[in-house]
């Protein structure tokens, strides 16, 4: 029953981006074949120490993915404009810091993804404010 999930996708509560996410996965023709954890910032929610407590809450839901829905791959899907990167970022000139935040994000998760599943995938998106999917 549960063979035909393919990934677990991890984004952010933006409302802005649900509908940009939603239609991405649709056209990877991942309708229906994803589990989704969703939370303030995606990957900088899940690996920032300003959002600590957040950190065991996804790699838990994470573990349940896979030994449930036996997914293969992580997607994580980042934004601009992001408030979580805003609230990390501080007092800095956030335009000029906002891409080495989702970056830093990225590079931390997958360091710690490959460190608890080297056999498993991920993918790093970042969506821009025109909509447009860059693979990071």
């Amino acid at each position: 029953m549960y063979s035909k999930y393919k990934a677990m996708v991890l984004s952010c509560i933006d409302p802005r981006f649900q509908p940009i996410v939603f239609n991405y996965l649709n056209k990877k023709k991942l309708k229906g074949k994803y589990s989704s954890f969703t939370i303030a910032g995606s990957a900088i929610g899940v690996t920032s120490l300003k959002f600590k407590k957040w950190h065991k809450t996804f790699w838990d839901n994470l573990e349940t993915s896979i030994k449930l829905h036996k997914i293969k791959k992580l997607i994580v899907i980042n934004h601009q404009d992001c408030g979580a990167a805003k609230i990390l970022n501080g007092k800095r000139e956030f335009q000029k810091y906002e891409n080495q935040i989702h970056k830093e994000s990225f590079k931390k998760i997958k360091k710690i993804f490959k460190k608890k599943h080297p056999k498993l995938k991920i993918e790093t998106i970042l969506i821009s404010l025109n909509k447009k999917i860059h693979k990071i």
